[in-house]
């Protein structure tokens, strides 16, 4: 495959060199930092020369210089190529810019052994998936390949309606659904079609670090709810925050804590809802796996005055790299969230829609989901067998009845922080606790998901490498 390097070799203002050295500098450059690599074949002197405009002497002298030195090889009839088995020298990057780690956290530098927010990526069904993709481009009409509708296709909308009804026991219609492009897209329309600047919203603490940058990016209030093994604790978010307009939870699997909104604090949620005519944000991001019995219903499923608006993802039961996610709104705000998506909504492609709509229509994601919840069992088994066997009470794991993570804690004067910048740097994930919470003594954890271990012989690998950088 013919490469070119990542900049063009083209005269540099203000430069001195000749221009066959430059064009040197910058071929020996990119393999220098592996961007060609060996093997690769490099343009030809004279297909260079003219997408360059200069003579074709010119690359010559820079190629005959690059294979005087190694960095090339002459191969006939099947060009000029990089040295086989030359290895690549890149210079010390700088230092990744962090905000106590959460730069890293978001953007680890490789997929990482318990990296969060990442479904079982190896047992994803891609050739499943490829062949739908496929059957979608052949049956692809004109029409297809114009503007999406702004609140999503209605098979989509459709499809999501009905596993909604069944799975997450939500009585909703496809006209009340929204096809967003993630959780902070859904949350922005939200807040922009509900809320004005200012306003003063309800937070899980510890909980979601995003949810809280956004609301204040976008000028509301952040009001830090404290969360307990029942999950929030609505009474004293009435009588800290009782001019609040809304709540943002996570009922199914708090996070990061992992624990289920009670009934009872369920209802006294949606009653403080209905009585002061405030907004219920429910982010159901990994509702459907629960290990110790069925999923529970969504918090949804019990609003009768329509106080509640739903986030659904398929970024946890999918893959991120899809971004599709959906809203499901009250009946008397559909009109409303409409307009407003088609002002500010960032649209999503319709054919990526249209395989979705298909993937969950015949039956695939409901298999699907089954299929990860009997793996998600198991690896989270093994995981903390293999974690525990290593770590022992030391770290303990708390039990949780579902999730895509483990919550481990650690021994006190163990700062969370710097171990989880430590394991980092070693090439295994985690995120510190303390970074979920606003409290002024924030408990301490490690956060790290265990949908990508595959065998508890791994994870008491992993475990070693844990316990030497404690």
């Amino acid at each position: 495959m013919m490469t070119l390097p990542p900049a063009s070799p083209s005269p540099e203002p203000g430069s001195d060199a000749p221009l066959y050295k430059q064009i040197y500098e910058r071929f020996r450059s990119a393999i220098a930092q592996g961007t060609l690599q060996a093997g690769d074949r490099i343009p030809s002197a004279r297909a260079l020369a003219k997408e360059l405009g200069v003579a074709r002497g010119t690359v010559e002298s820079a190629y005959g210089l690059l294979q005087a030195e190694g960095y090339v090889q002459p191969r006939g009839q099947a060009g000029t190529v990089v040295t086989p088995g030359l290895r690549a020298q890149p210079g010390t990057p700088a230092p990744p810019e962090t905000t106590g780690g959460l730069d890293l956290w978001r953007n680890p530098p490789a997929l990482l052994p318990f990296q969060m927010g990442l479904p079982a990526l190896d047992a994803f069904p891609r050739k499943l998936w490829a062949r739908l993709g496929a059957r979608q481009l052949r049956g692809t009409q004109a029409i297809d390949l114009s503007y999406p509708p702004v609140n999503g296709l209605p098979s989509l909308r459709t499809a999501i309606a009905s596993y909604l009804q069944v799975a997450r026991g939500i009585d909703c219609a496809p006209e009340q659904i929204l096809i967003t492009s993630g959780y902070r897209d859904s949350l922005s329309l939200i807040v922009r079609t509900l809320l004005q600047n200012g306003d003063q919203v309800w937070v899980e603490d510890p909980g979601y670090p995003p949810t809280g940058e956004l609301l204040q990016h976008s000028g509301m209030r952040c009001a830090p709810v404290p969360v307990d093994g029942d999950g929030l604790q609505v009474t004293q978010g009435i009588r800290q925050f009782p001019d609040a307009r809304a709540a943002i939870v996570t009922p199914a699997h708090q996070s990061p804590l992992g624990v289920t909104l009670s009934l009872p604090r369920r209802q006294a949620l949606l009653e403080w809802a209905e009585h002061h005519q405030r907004w219920i944000v429910e982010d159901d991001y990994d509702g459907e796996y629960r290990y110790v019995s069925r999923p529970l219903p969504a918090l949804k499923s019990l609003d009768r005055q329509g106080r509640v608006i739903y986030a659904g993802t398929f970024s946890k039961v999918l893959f991120p790299g899809i971004r599709l996610a959906y809203l499901v709104v009250p009946p008397s705000l559909a009109t409303r969230f409409g307009q407003a998506s088609g002002i500010l909504g960032s649209g999503i492609p319709g054919l990526t829609q249209a395989l979705v709509s298909t993937f969950m229509s015949e039956g695939h994601f409901a298999r699907h989901i089954q299929r990860m919840r009997r793996l998600y069992a198991e690896r989270r088994q093994a995981t903390v067998a293999g974690l525990s066997k290593v770590l022992g009470t030391a770290m303990p794991i708390d039990p949780q009845p579902g999730g895509m993570h483990l919550l481990m804690r650690l021994p006190p004067g163990c700062d969370d922080r710097a171990l989880a910048q430590r394991m980092i740097g070693h090439g295994i994930y985690a995120h510190a606790l303390s970074h979920w919470s606003r409290a002024p003594s924030p408990a301490h954890g490690l956060l790290m998901g265990f949908t990508n271990i595959d065998s508890e012989a791994r994870a008491e690998a992993l475990g070693r490498r844990i316990l030497a950088l404690m």
